[in-house]
């Protein structure tokens, strides 16, 4: 584990969202990502993802703004759990870094992320992932 609370499975992570009031789910993609590949979709527990780009698209720079952004979405309870998704689970371990550097105790990486990993074929969607488990998402 690097600098944040824990991985936690993608199971795991729709728990903690379930039942805990003030946990927040920070999906980290891009604005590309969001539109064309889909977001996860919190209505159902009475919840909003948060978007926050790590990595800016276009470009790939990272964002300068990125724990101010998270900091603005969820507020100044450094004890709240904050779930962190991206693609695969790879940048979000990044993003779960930095808010635990910016003083918040509980940041988890959500392994598999939202697509998982790559199948045989090289395609992901089919193999882990927040999609893969069925849990709610949309499509732009």
């Amino acid at each position: 584990m690097a600098g944040y609370k824990d991985d936690i499975p993608i199971q795991g992570a729709w728990d903690i969202l379930k039942d805990e009031p003030g946990a927040a789910l920070i999906d980290v993609r891009t604005a590309a990502e969001w539109q064309f590949v889909g977001v996860p979709i919190l209505d159902s527990i009475g919840k909003q993802t948060v978007l926050v780009e790590w990595i800016r698209f276009p470009g790939g720079a990272a964002n300068p703004d990125f724990v101010q952004q998270v900091v603005d979405a969820v507020g100044d309870d450094k004890d709240a759990s904050l779930l962190f998704l991206c693609r695969s689970g790879q940048r979000s371990q990044g993003a779960a870094t930095a808010l635990t550097q910016a003083g918040y105790t509980n940041c988890y990486n959500i392994l598999e992320g939202f697509e998982g990993d790559k199948d045989t074929d090289g395609h992901r969607g089919r193999v882990g992932g927040w999609k893969v488990a069925g849990l709610p998402w949309a499509q732009g």
